[in-house]
């Protein structure tokens, strides 16, 4: 078969928290288009008493999607450049001086850290820690997670010899080569935001190995063809891995194309909602917001802040699934809209919503607290899932005025990316909490950007600002306008009374 371009495909490996997928991506001028090959899951178990990712199962099903892409590029007459890979943050596995994973990675929702970050504070202040990574402060950050399992847990084993995260654990098994790619690495708060480098000082107060970091290295590097032994196998000779963009937000806020003063929200199991700038901003006021710097593509700082996200409805659907209801999501979300009164609201950032055994007695136990008990059923969903995507809408809201008064000018509008993305009715709710146009898509920015910091650092683009005319230029966004209703005036009165016992 005769190829239509010369230009080369691209694959992308996208890990979610729980789900991944295998792309093959064509960047070409006639398209822009992505050919998902394989899709799996691998939903964290309790091992060895701690909730832990399969990471050989991981494996197993990359490799199946990798020799899926190498079959499908040999019958197009295509040739494939680079495969990338993203996955979400935090979570780390260690390996030993001859590059074997000596224990399956444990989950950011393991128990294990529980009234850790006091303990540290005890060793660092909280300041200090902000003032050197400018990381904002989240339980299950890699630090905190090494330091329950150096100084709570069983230790540090003595073989040891490497700390690498997800992403660089499968960039290990591609080439063999022990790098951390920056944009992942600055999840751990374990970066000097100074100077992009392990804060081997930090690290040395808290009593962790500082053995375990190695060479950093940035979004879009080289780190070899992929081992001889896999390209034989999988049928892809010549093909290189790079390091892309391997924090999967940092991938899909390189696969948004931004417009000056936009804010964006990548929507999915976590909303991170923030802006990207050019440098770090670190100064009492962000510390005391909680907001975080991290490191995104081309030298890029992602100022955001994490929400739940719709982790609270899935928990709440797969609450309904157990007990025999199995609505359509579609048909929920029309429902949802269908509700002309006001809901009751939640404060979606309550820690409590984490990882409850029971996310519909969570809410219910929130809403009892504030008077809300007598306007909720357990057994509505609609009646729930608007009050937690209202809730949702109201929080990104509030984060997007926090955003305003920390960098001192106004934000134009919102960017939603992620699968999120697809749901209207939270779209149209963000909408008129922030009182700002927004714009849906795409869904696939996590695999868009992926793949376009690949073909910048395959020269197909020569910035970032053209790859994103590029994206640009070839996806349809779906746009929303603010509107109003004293029905809602009222719920974003009552949200406000919520949030406020928070600060």
């Amino acid at each position: 078969m005769s190829p239509l371009t010369d230009d080369p495909l691209y694959i992308a490996v996208d890990l979610g928290a729980g789900s991944g997928r295998v792309v093959l991506a064509d960047l070409s001028a006639e398209r822009f288009s992505f050919d998902e090959l394989r899709r799996f899951s691998y939903p964290p178990s309790y091992v060895d008493g701690h909730l832990r990712w399969d990471f050989p199962k991981i494996i197993d099903e990359i490799r199946i999607g990798l020799a899926a892409c190498g079959n499908r590029a040999n019958d197009l007459g295509r040739r494939i450049f680079s495969i990338g890979v993203d996955s979400w943050g935090v979570d780390y596995g260690l390996i030993d001086s001859a590059g074997t994973l000596i224990e399956n990675p444990v989950c950011y929702r393991d128990e294990r850290t529980q009234g850790v970050v006091d303990l540290v504070f005890t060793k660092v202040s909280r300041d200090e820690i902000f003032q050197r990574t400018g990381v904002q402060f989240l339980q299950f950050n890699t630090l905190f997670q090494l330091y329950a399992q150096s100084e709570l847990g069983d230790g540090i084993p003595d073989r040891a010899s490497r700390m690498l995260m997800i992403p660089d654990l499968v960039n290990l098994f591609l080439t063999g080569t022990t790098v951390s790619e920056y944009t992942n690495a600055t999840t751990t708060q374990m970066l000097n935001a100074a100077c992009g480098d392990w804060d081997h000082e930090l690290m040395g107060r808290l009593g962790l190995p500082t053995r375990l970091c190695g060479e950093v290295v940035p979004a879009g590097s080289d780190l070899s063809l992929i081992s001889s032994s896999l390209a034989r196998e999988l049928g892809l000779e010549d093909v290189r891995v790079t390091a892309t963009a391997t924090h999967d937000t940092a991938s899909a806020v390189a696969g948004t194309p931004l417009e000056d003063d936009w804010a964006y929200i990548s929507s999915g199991t976590w909303s991170l909602v923030g802006i990207e700038r050019a440098n770090p901003l670190i100064n009492s006021e962000v510390a005391k917001s909680n907001f975080t710097n991290e490191g995104g593509a081309f030298g890029s700082i992602r100022l955001l802040k994490n929400v739940m996200g719709l982790w609270i409805l899935e928990s709440c659907r797969k609450e309904w699934a157990k007990n025999g209801s199995t609505a359509n999501y579609e048909s929920l979300l029309n429902e949802v809209a269908s509700i002309e009164t006001s809901a009751p609201v939640i404060f979606p950032d309550d820690p409590r919503f984490f990882n409850p055994p029971s996310m519909l007695n969570t809410i219910s136990t929130q809403l009892s607290e504030y008077g809300c008990i007598d306007d909720f059923s357990v057994n509505n969903a609609a009646s729930i899932a608007k009050t937690v995507l209202d809730s949702l809408a109201l929080r990104y809201a509030s984060v997007i005025r926090t955003i305003e008064s920390l960098i001192g000018r106004k934000v134009r509008g919102v960017h939603i990316v992620g699968g999120g993305s697809r749901n209207d009715y939270l779209n149209q709710a963000t909408a008129t909490a922030t009182g700002l146009p927004v714009k849906a898509g795409p869904v696939e920015a996590t695999v868009s950007g992926n793949v376009l910091v690949q073909a910048i650092a395959a020269g197909r683009f020569e910035s970032l600002a053209e790859a994103r005319r590029y994206s640009r230029e070839r996806y349809k966004f779906k746009e929303y306008e603010p509107t109003s209703s004293s029905a809602w005036e009222e719920t974003a009165r009552r949200y406000r009374e919520i949030e406020s016992r928070y600060q």
